[in-house]
């Protein structure tokens, strides 16, 4: 029999309070079979334990111990209600979605309201007006996941021309054909701004303190980096260069990573999402020139899908620029070899970059006279009323 002194009952509730649901049950009924006669009461008052808890505590000591299933209490999530809820939202929302102007956070920001998403999802078979989450609900999974739905200053473009939409519309329609083909790939391309080597400030903040100049005088040596993006499978292959990017350092980049991508996906087309800058752009003849012969090479089909003036930011590789600018912020790019091991320690979604140095130096601005373009342009078809921001190039060049 056990007596309740003072100290005793301490010690029971102090073990109690450290236990948890079907083992701290059972013991609380044990103790109060150890009790005897009027244990419960006794149990109750000085212990303070309740009576319906000691209660199941006997049913489980005679019938074994209760699952407790916390999990299957309360109301459940809706991307636990709808397993694909999440997925056909990021297939929503990431067409319409922007990496910071500034670079200074990773966030992404979307064109879409909650309320768009909302009634997209309803236009889906697996939605109705019943089942579908309500605005706010929506709202609250698109930050979840990552995009901000809401309206920011700097990522107001500057201007927007009459086409904007109709090239959104069908960037999307191409972008989402290619994905769902397997023997389709896309790629997205761009360069950033050229980097001052040396020790230059290049803002942000840094654990360690670090001096560095203000001003970017004496510049000895500058690097372009150029990145080449796979959205659907986050690999980014990255090069340097200490000249600019040329059309032609590009189609020899591209060249030089295909039959990688080639072997590792078994994909036979491309399709090329870039923001029609000087290099890259449409009417630069040696960079459709090049892509002729390349498509020639390797026996593809490529199409070029270019984003609309002043929304460049949209292109999927941004996003990646995003990570690498946070990545070295605050530190000094002192040296070739800095810059090329910070790269190289990066990650995007988990995935590290392939990094290489081009120290080739290529020259710019070369162009291919309007005759010599006409046996290339006849590989080259151009969506009418939109030539400038989609064309198809098809192999046998020459054949």
């Amino acid at each position: 029999m056990l007596t309740l002194t003072d100290s005793t009952a301490n010690w029971l509730k102090k073990t109690a309070n450290h236990l948890k649901g079907s083992i701290r049950r059972i013991f609380m009924a044990e103790v109060v079979q150890e009790l005897g006669f009027g244990g419960a009461t006794a149990a109750e008052e000085k212990l303070e334990w309740n009576r319906g808890t000691i209660r199941k505590g006997k049913n489980e000591l005679e019938n074994g111990a209760i699952e407790d299933k916390f999990s299957d209490r309360g109301r459940k999530k809706s991307e636990e209600l709808m397993p694909c809820l999440l997925d056909d939202i990021k297939k929503i929302a990431e067409p319409d979605c922007q990496t910071d102007p500034s670079f200074n956070t990773c966030r992404l920001y979307t064109r879409l309201t909650s309320g768009e998403v909302w009634k997209r999802l309803l236009k889906l078979d697996s939605y109705n007006e019943d089942t579908i989450p309500c605005e706010r609900t929506i709202n609250t999974k698109l930050d979840d996941l990552g995009y901000n739905p809401k309206k920011v200053q700097k990522t107001k473009p500057k201007k927007k021309i009459k086409e904007t939409d109709d090239i959104f519309n069908q960037v999307h329609i191409i972008n989402e054909k290619t994905d769902s083909n397997p023997k389709e790939i896309r790629i997205s391309i761009d360069a950033k701004a050229r980097m001052n080597i040396g020790n230059f400030s290049r803002g942000g903040r840094n654990r360690i303190l670090t001096e560095a100049e203000d001003h970017d005088l004496g510049v000895k040596e500058k690097m372009t980096p150029f990145g080449f993006f796979l959205p659907e499978y986050d690999d980014f292959y990255l090069f340097f260069t200490p000249g600019y990017a040329s059309s032609d350092f590009i189609v020899d980049r591209l060249e030089e990573i295909w039959p990688v991508i080639q072997d590792k996906y078994g994909v036979e087309a491309l399709t090329i999402n870039a923001d029609n800058g000087m290099e890259n752009s449409s009417s630069r003849t040696q960079f459709i020139k090049r892509l002729v012969e390349l498509a020639d090479k390797f026996n593809i089909t490529i199409k070029l899908a270019y984003y609309p003036p002043y929304h460049s930011k949209y292109n999927p590789v941004e996003r990646v620029w995003g990570v690498y600018e946070n990545h070295i912020c605050g530190d000094i790019m002192d040296t070739v070899e800095t810059t090329i091991k910070f790269a190289e320690s990066m990650t995007y979604n988990g995935k590290e970059p392939f990094v290489k140095l081009t120290e080739q130096v290529y020259q710019t601005g070369v162009t291919v006279c309007k005759e010599s373009m006409e046996k290339y342009n006849k590989f080259v078809e151009r969506m009418p009323s939109l030539e400038k921001w989609f064309l198809t190039i098809s192999p046998g060049y020459s054949r």
